[in-house]
Formats: C-alpha cells, sequence, structure tokens
C-alpha cells in the first residue's frame, strides 16, 4: 500500500535530523503545510484530503466536522504530549488512531526553561545585556533583581514536567516548595518534596509560582482577577504548560497594579501572537515563542517516536502512546 504523509504546523520535526526524514520517506510521499489556527475543519480535510497519515504540532484543531469530511487517515502522530487539539470521540469513530509523545521525552527540557525564562526575567537579563549592548554600562544599578534562595515556591501541577520543576527550585535553590495538584494525593505530592496545599494556600504563600497543569474544563483559566488578589504584592510567575490557565485580561491588570513583578510565559493563549500583543509593552514580561522543548536532545527524542509510530501503524502493530488505544481492541 503507498501512504501519503502529511507534516502540519511543525516547524521543528525533521529540519534537525534528516536521518528521521529518510526513514519516513521509505513509506511514502511527504510534504509539508503550514494552516492558520483558525482553519475550518472542512478546509482542513479538504486539503489534506489523500493523506493518511499526519504528524501534527499543536495546532490547527482537528474538529468532528474535520473527520466528517476527511477520507481515510490511519494516524495522526502528535509531535508532543498534548492532544487538546484534537477531537479524540471524532477520531475514534473514524478509526484514526492518536499517538503522543511520552511526556519523560519533554521533561528535562521543559523544566529547565521554565527555571531559566524565571531566572531571566527576576534578574533582569535581557534588560542588562540590552543596556551592556548599547554602552549603558553606568546603569547597571537598574538591575536589581531578587534571590531564589530561601524563598517560596509554589508548582501548580506536580506531573511529569512539574515535579522536575520542583526538584530545581527546591533542591537548586533551597527554597520551601508547595503543590497543588488535584489528581494526585497529599501522599503522592509529599513523596515528591513538595507540601501538599489547596491552591488558595499556595497563591498566598508563593514568592515565586510555576504552572505547569493541563488543560481542562477545570484548569481553563483557573488563575483570574480573585486569584491575583491573593497573590503576594510582587509576584513571580513562569508558564511553559498552556497560555490558556490564565485569564490574559486578568494578567494585565496583574501587572499593572504591581500584584506580579515579573512574568516568563514560553506560552500565551491564542498563540501564535504577533508583535502587537499587549504582553510586548512590559519590560517585566518575557515572552518566547513555545520554544521549552526546543534541545537537540528533547527534539531527536520526540522525532524518533513520531516515526517509530508512522513505522508501527504501516507495519500492523501497535504504537506505544497510543491516547485511543482502544481501537486495537476491537
Amino acid at each position: 500500500m503507498t501512504h501519503k504523509i502529511a507534516i502540519v504546523n511543525s516547524s521543528s520535526f525533521g529540519r534537525k535530523f534528516p536521518d528521521q526524514m529518510e526513514r519516513l520517506e521509505k513509506i511514502g510521499e511527504i510534504k509539508r503545510f503550514t494552516f492558520a489556527i483558525d482553519t475550518p475543519g472542512k478546509e482542513l480535510a479538504d486539503k489534506l484530503m489523500g493523506y493518511d497519515i499526519i504528524i501534527s504540532s499543536v495546532t490547527p484543531f482537528f474538529t468532528r466536522e474535520f473527520f466528517e469530511h476527511k477520507d481515510k487517515t490511519i494516524l495522526i502522530s502528535r509531535h508532543g504530549i498534548g492532544y487538546n487539539n484534537i477531537d479524540m470521540e471524532a477520531a475514534t469513530e473514524k478509526g484514526t488512531v492518536v499517538t503522543i509523545v511520552s511526556a519523560q521525552v519533554e521533561r528535562d527540557a521543559v523544566a529547565e526553561n521554565a527555571i531559566a525564562n524565571l531566572m531571566a526575567v527576576v534578574r533582569q537579563t535581557s534588560s542588562a545585556y540590552q543596556a551592556a549592548k548599547e554602552g549603558r554600562w553606568a546603569e547597571r544599578a537598574q538591575f536589581m533583581g531578587h534571590q531564589l534562595t530561601g524563598k517560596t515556591a509554589g508548582v501548580i501541577g506536580l506531573g511529569n514536567i512539574g515535579s522536575r520543576v520542583g526538584e530545581i527550585l527546591k533542591h537548586g535553590f533551597n527554597m520551601r516548595l508547595l503543590a497543588y495538584d488535584p489528581h494526585q494525593s497529599k501522599e503522592d505530592l509529599e513523596s515528591k518534596g513538595a507540601e501538599a496545599v489547596e491552591l488558595d494556600e499556595l497563591l498566598k504563600e508563593s514568592d515565586f509560582i510555576s504552572l505547569n497543569a493541563f488543560i481542562d474544563p477545570q484548569s481553563f483559566h483557573m488563575i483570574s482577577d480573585r486569584e491575583f488578589g491573593l497573590m503576594k504584592k510582587g509576584v513571580y510567575i513562569t508558564n511553559a504548560a498552556r497560555g490558556e490557565l490564565m485569564d490574559q485580561d486578568a494578567i494585565l491588570r496583574a501587572l499593572d497594579n504591581g500584584t506580579i513583578a515579573g512574568l516568563a510565559v514560553d506560552v500565551v493563549e491564542g498563540e501564535p501572537i504577533d508583535q502587537t500583543h499587549p504582553f510586548f509593552k512590559y519590560n517585566n514580561v518575557i515572552v518566547t515563542p513555545h520554544t521549552s522543548a526546543y534541545t537537540y536532545e528533547c527534539l531527536r527524542g520526540m522525532g524518533e517516536k513520531v516515526v517509530s509510530d508512522v513505522e508501527k501503524m504501516v507495519n500492523n502493530e501497535q504504537p506505544d502512546n497510543v491516547v485511543n488505544a482502544e481501537l486495537f481492541n476491537k
């Protein structure tokens, strides 16, 4: 059987590791596609007609409308760990297998970037560099930051990546570690070295907050005006999970009233964003373009998983990390 492979909205897959593309070329024709985040399902289906294997990024959205109009698609392999851009019920009804990368592959890369961005905003690294570059050395006293050592860190979502963030903050900076995670027991959180607390207590006590939760109906905009009102004045926040965890308008109000001393985000609601986004008006906000997983080690591991998914599917084998594994139990 001849297969056609569509690489959709991925800026990184296959770019640095040509051996992975060579393996796919042995399976079938490959073409790259770039779609707007809000591309309608039918239009998306029409453009991808004939491609029975899709390698997908975090966008676009593979909706029920997409699956209703698309011809046979045996696999959507997510080049990442999330799958909230795929209507899983519709995919399963269509018989489309959906796979994701093991969370362990991204663990260190994403956690390290969450800390790197946090440190950059806390110590005003980018602003200080720009001053030095422009010959404004005498202004160095303006770039006063804070130390993390001995302060209180709150991690929201102490799962795969959040637990690594917690390890770095606790053992690297001798911080008191608080954790809120409604999907884990008190014992689970304590076994990871954290004090298990409710969300309100974490917000009130933390000097630094890291968001590492996943998006579901309960966590969407879980941080809004009420929650910012509970935080200490001058809190620092890093988010390498999903932009939708925080209400953007509420963030802007918290920046304006001084609640947030510094914000470091690798994810933004409605991304990709352009230079007109209001975050760029603030000197105490750092935005990176969803690059937390962009290390050679991580991207090679992610690519290997995706290629393996494709190879196994065309050989009638079950890939690893299948979201709708029930398709193999029929």
